[in-house]
């Protein structure tokens, strides 16, 4: 497994790092308290698997820790877009052979758009559009 591998967040860890990135700086209970009602009541759900998690991420470089304060705060080390921009390269190559158009089709044909998203959509294809003219569905 190589350092890109070892940084990808799990789903779990998923789950912390848009939990911190809505609360800003935490501590593990404020993170725990915030996942509550994710996780319920099953085995597993305990404050301390939280820590157990933060800790693992602190050593995959997803979290720094502050360990000057006490409770100690932890934050994520990357911004939200930068951890989506690579789990979407990770998924683009994994299962679309690289083919942003095949994901971006797969997506829209699979889930409903708002008008708001659908509009977004064409302001970007159009933006796309006029930067690189006769790339986009022209033949050649």
């Amino acid at each position: 497994m190589n350092n890109h591998d070892t940084r990808r967040p799990t789903d779990a860890e998923l789950r912390i790092l848009a939990t911190l990135w809505e609360l800003g700086p935490s501590t593990v209970r404020q993170v725990h308290e915030a996942l509550a009602p994710q996780l319920g009541d099953g085995p597993g759900s305990g404050q301390t698997t939280t820590l157990k998690h933060m800790q693992i991420m602190v050593e995959k470089g997803l979290l720094s820790r502050d360990s000057t304060r006490r409770p100690q705060i932890y934050t994520p080390t990357r911004p939200q877009d930068q951890t989506q921009d690579q789990l979407l390269r990770h998924l683009l190559d994994r299962a679309f052979s690289g083919s942003a158009g095949s994901l971006v089709l797969q997506a829209l044909s699979s889930q409903p758009t708002t008008a708001d998203e659908a509009q977004a959509i064409r302001q970007l294809l159009d933006r796309l559009e006029s930067q690189r003219p006769g790339d986009l569905g022209e033949d050649e």
